[in-house]
């Protein structure tokens, strides 16, 4: 009997020590060899995803939503020419950003979807953006509405979606590692799933969400710099989230529980960048600023 425990052990020991391996050794190994660093921030990203990957995944998902029988794009000038002319100087500053490799690679495409009640927009990779009408209450000007726009654009430039992608994948490959872990070394199944489960809660809280919230920000930042040398006032975008915060009546979620800053965060934030963006903001020929069409 203490032979067959001594053996059952070993056995165990030799599993366990080759998850460890996989943990210690595939992982560091798959980070180190899929990262890149932000141009403007010099933030470090995972980037375990091909951009000619990333870019067929933006153009499905864009066609999809292009397709979708309830989606229905505006057909009215009034609101889909100050889309476009914000878009066009907004990706004009993209190709002379830092990102202008990037930039001038995608092919560009803007849709206006008409949707009332969706305060919304984005831009998905290889430069595919959707603006719904809905955003134009709480833009209310062209300059507000170049604010979200750049917000978009730079999430798409700066490749957050595919980080996004990595930081997953990565989770899930250390998490399974770690689930047969605790199976193979004597833990019963019931425990097994609670650790598995307290492990993906900190992980969504301790690594994943928290990115998030750098997309966010970083996006808020480079947006209103793009936004600037697009010739909009950056100051348009603090108003815009004063008018964000007013509009969601205190009920966002927690900053710590939530993917986005608060309101109040972002504020403060745009606040201290203006520094840098006013600068460039008047550098540049003002660009119009008509206030966009009301919602009937």
């Amino acid at each position: 009997m203490k032979m067959e425990s001594k053996r059952g052990g070993g056995r165990r020991s030799a599993r366990l020590s080759n998850i460890l391996w996989l943990v210690c050794g595939v992982v560091p190994l798959l980070v180190t060899t899929g990262c890149q660093t932000n141009p403007y921030t010099g933030r470090w990203q995972l980037m375990m995803m091909p951009m000619s990957q990333e870019t067929q995944m933006g153009a499905q998902a864009y066609a999809e939503v292009k397709n979708d029988p309830k989606m229905k794009p505006s057909t009215d000038p009034r609101e889909i020419e100050p889309v476009k002319r914000v878009a066009a100087r907004v990706i004009e500053a993209a190709k002379r950003s830092k990102y202008s490799e990037m930039a001038n690679q995608f092919e560009w495409e803007v849709t206006v979807i008409k949707d009332d009640k969706t305060m919304n927009a984005f831009a998905l990779p290889g430069g595919k953006i959707a603006v719904y009408t809905g955003i134009f209450p709480v833009a209310k000007t062209e300059a507000g509405l170049a604010a979200v726009m750049g917000h978009e654009v730079v999430h798409a430039l700066a490749r957050h979606g595919g980080e996004r992608m990595s930081q997953n994948t990565l989770a899930q490959t250390t998490l399974q590692a770690i689930g047969i872990a605790l199976g193979v070394s004597g833990a019963n199944p019931a425990l097994s799933q609670a650790g598995m489960a307290a492990l993906g809660v900190g992980a969504q809280v301790g690594v994943l969400l928290p990115f998030s919230r750098k997309h966010e920000s970083e996006a808020d930042y480079v947006g209103v710099l793009l936004a600037a040398d697009a010739g909009y006032d950056p100051r348009e975008s603090i108003q815009l989230w004063t008018r964000m915060g007013e509009l969601s009546g205190g009920k966002s979620p927690s900053e710590f529980m939530s993917t986005h800053p608060s309101h109040e965060t972002r504020i403060q934030q745009l606040e201290e960048w203006m520094a840098e963006a006013m600068p460039i903001y008047r550098s540049k020929p003002p660009a119009p600023n008509s206030e966009l069409p009301q919602l009937h």
